[in-house]
C-alpha cells in the first residue's frame, strides 16, 4: 500500500524534504521511501516538491512511520501541518500544536491512530478495516528509545 504525506504552507516544500530525511533514519522505512515533483511554475527553475510517498508492507513499516511523523512533529515549531493519505482516500491530518503539548500516554495513542489507519496489524487475519471516515481504535504501542535505531524510536 502507498501512502502520501503532504504540508501546507509556503514552506511546506522545506519541511517535507525535512521529514523525508527524519524519515530516511528509520532502517525500517529505508527503500520505502519517495519524493513526489510537479514540474516548475513557470519563470521558476527546478521542480517543486509536493508529497513525501511511502511504501507500506509487512515487518513494522505502518509503526516506524506512524511513531516517525509524529516524533517529526513534536520536534517542529510554529503552525505545521501535514496530511497522510492512504491510496483509498482516508486521511489523517496532523498538525505540530495539537502534537507538542501532548504527554507520552498521547502521544502513543497519536502514533496508534495514525498506525492503525496505515494499516498496523494487516498481518492479523482478525483486524477489523475501518471504513472511511470511522476513527480508529486506539491501541497501545511501546515506549522506544533513541531516534536512530528503528527499534528505539522515542516519542516523548
Amino acid at each position: 500500500m502507498d501512502v502520501r504525506v503532504d504540508a501546507e504552507g509556503p514552506d511546506a516544500a522545506d519541511r517535507l524534504r525535512s521529514l523525508y530525511g527524519w524519515l530516511s533514519d528509520d532502517q525500517l522505512l529505508r527503500g520505502r521511501l519517495g519524493l513526489r515533483e510537479r514540474p516548475p511554475e513557470p519563470g521558476t527553475l527546478g521542480p517543486v516538491l509536493e508529497a513525501v510517498l511511502v511504501a507500506l508492507g509487512p515487518g513494522g513499516a505502518a509503526t516506524a512511520l506512524a511513531t516517525g511523523v509524529i516524533a517529526w512533529l513534536r520536534n517542529r515549531r510554529g503552525d505545521v501541518r501535514l496530511k497522510v493519505t492512504l491510496e483509498d482516500g482516508r486521511s489523517l491530518e496532523l498538525t505540530g500544536k495539537r502534537v507538542a503539548g501532548l504527554d507520552a500516554a498521547a502521544l502513543r495513542r497519536q502514533a496508534a491512530d495514525l498506525a492503525a489507519l496505515l494499516g498496523q496489524g494487516d498481518e492479523n487475519p482478525e483486524r477489523r478495516h475501518l471504513e472511511p471516515g470511522e476513527p480508529p481504535e486506539p491501541r497501545e504501542i511501546p515506549e522506544r528509545g533513541g531516534r536512530g535505531d528503528p527499534e528505539r524510536r522515542e516519542l516523548s
